[in-house]
């Protein structure tokens, strides 16, 4: 078995644009192809000293010691990719993403924030383009590589902007369209001040739904991440929507008339003489090409249900992804239950311990909150039983991982018998809900 590296590595992800058509268009051709593809991918890693860590549909997760060969290896795949004859299919146009951070190894696979940047930069990329982050740009600044600056852009996990860099080349394509990131599209989703943790099956599972949907509602507990998923799947089903993606955040509306008002804030819409408020939302959004995010419909859900279904039958091109407690109750709504995050058993190995996705989401918030903080075999055991105790809801999770500031995980286990005095006074600015 291969020794992966750890430490600060370079992560290549690339992805096959446009597979989707040339598998129905072309399928016997493109098992040809793609096995020369994989080839192709695979001798320009490995010349480059790269490890292929698996293979994801149509493209390669690969991992190198030193930025300069993984951005070698980029190069060399895109020439190859470019002097091959495909013949039926047409060129095959790869994206590719790169980004240097600590490695995270766990059972032969990579997890943490840096493999989530470098796939994230990957999908914003166009196929024929290699991009890099400025993490990745400072480690190679001074080689032979040309750069192009490409300035700062908001990636798909709603987290911090990233500095953008592509590589440029004699022999590959120099102009390209803008990157598919957040800033390129209509729309009014908020950046969030903290990572994505986990979710990825729920993440797929409902932008798939949504696919075959027009009226998609996550359910669940409060505190159990409806929101977070919802807007996480508004940013990976973006570039679908011609008019981008809207949050209306239905919280603050008390009636029914305040739940029009709020959408009609939220999208920008004025009341036309002659109609209400209602029904100029409705006619704003008649030709429009949108995905409306409705988040938390349950203290008012006989006006949400009414929205959904005028605008639903009204506004053919339109889509709704909604939060509640309950399902709208509307003809053709498809529900998705969400769960809590899974916890670990009681009595687990470290590695066991350290891989639920309930402990990740806590070492995240805590080394948020408090820098320096990490996940150690002394402090292990504390944080999986804080998250068996608070039962993998992600809220109490994210609101006891915000008390390591004063406490040690052990200390705020043995504390959790009063959980609701502990947690509820976790953040200074936080949502009067969630401390409830």
């Amino acid at each position: 078995m291969i020794d992966l590296p750890t430490g600060t590595v370079t992560f290549l992800f690339t992805d096959l644009e446009g597979s989707s058509r040339l598998w129905e268009e072309h399928p016997d051709a493109m098992h040809e192809a793609l096995a020369r593809h994989d080839a192709i991918l695979r001798d320009a890693i490995e010349s480059h000293h790269g490890h292929v860590v698996k293979t994801t549909g149509d493209g390669f997760h690969a991992v190198f010691v030193t930025a300069s060969d993984a951005v070698g290896a980029s190069v060399d795949a895109q020439l190859g990719l470019a002097a091959e004859s495909w013949g039926a299919t047409g060129p095959l146009r790869m994206r590719m993403g790169v980004h240097s951070g600590l490695a995270e190894l766990r059972d032969g696979d990579y997890y943490g924030t840096a493999v989530n940047r470098a796939a994230r930069l990957m999908g914003a990329a166009h196929g024929g383009q290699i991009v890099v982050s400025l993490v990745t740009e400072e480690l190679i600044r001074d080689g032979a590589i040309e750069l192009v600056d490409l300035g700062e852009h908001v990636l798909r996990d709603l987290a911090r902007p990233e500095r953008v860099f592509q590589v440029a080349h004699p022999g590959l394509e120099r102009e390209f369209a803008r990157l598919a990131t957040m800033d390129a599209f209509p729309g009014n989703l908020p950046v969030q001040l903290t990572s994505f943790v986990g979710r990825d099956l729920e993440l797929a599972a409902v932008a798939k739904v949504l696919e075959e949907s027009r009226l998609v509602t996550l359910t669940g507990v409060g505190g159990v991440g409806k929101t977070r998923l919802a807007l996480q799947v508004a940013a990976e089903v973006l570039p679908r929507f011609a008019d981008g993606a809207w949050l209306c955040e239905l919280a603050t509306a008390s009636d029914e008339v305040l739940l029009f008002q709020v959408v009609a804030d939220a999208l920008g819409v004025l009341q036309r003489e002659g109609l209400s408020m209602a029904d100029s939302v409705v006619e704003f959004l008649r030709d429009r090409d949108l995905l409306v995010v409705l988040d938390n419909c349950e203290h008012l859900l006989a006006d949400a249900a009414w929205l959904a279904s005028e605008v639903l039958q009204r506004c053919p091109r339109l889509r709704i992804l909604a939060t509640s407690r309950e399902g709208l109750g509307v003809i053709g709504e498809q529900l998705v239950a969400l769960a809590s995050l899974p916890v670990p058993r009681s009595g687990g190995d470290v590695e066991v311990l350290a891989a639920a996705d309930s402990v990740q989401l806590f070492v995240d918030r805590a080394a948020a909150a408090r820098s320096g903080f990490a996940l150690t075999p002394g402090n292990v055991v504390a944080v999986a039983e804080i998250c068996r105790r608070l039962d993998g809801i992600p809220l109490a999770i994210e609101l006891a991982a915000a008390r390591v500031t004063t406490m040690s995980p052990a200390e705020i286990a043995g504390h959790l018998d009063e959980r609701f005095r502990l947690l509820a006074g976790g953040r200074r600015r936080g949502v009067e809900r969630h401390q409830t």
